[in-house]
């Protein structure tokens, strides 16, 4: 997806949690005022909410410094997770054998967007 000039985008690669669980949290931000969303992920008690949280506040700064945009009216308009690598590792069983252990990391894509008093894109 292409961005607009009133369109500002972050992204964090190599989060390590599972897509699944970071997911939860993107999706409670999606469509929400970033100051709304800065809060509700500060009292969140997922621990992953820290780094979705870095990764807002990243696309506002952003927004402020590299595209002069009003940090008052912006909102998220995208937050989507993706997969990342996977560590592979063992975990050493009985009679001699061995269990796979999966690590997955995740990458987050946050788009903010610049909108007017009434909703409309500024």
């Amino acid at each position: 997806m292409s961005l607009t000039s009133k369109q500002v985008l972050a992204v964090n690669k190599m989060i390590r949690s599972s897509p699944r669980k970071l997911n939860l949290v993107a999706a409670q931000i999606r469509g929400l005022p970033v100051h709304k969303a800065v809060q509700l992920l500060e009292l969140s008690p997922k621990g992953v909410a820290k780094d979705v949280r870095k990764t807002l506040l990243s696309a506002i700064a952003n927004a402020e410094n590299n595209h002069n945009l009003d940090i008052d009216a912006l909102k998220v308009v995208e937050s989507s997770v993706g997969k990342a690598m996977v560590m592979k590792r063992f975990m050493p069983r009985a009679r001699g054998r061995a269990s796979p252990i999966h690590k997955p990391f995740s990458r987050l894509r946050i788009v903010v967007e610049e909108f007017s008093e009434n909703g409309e894109v500024a």
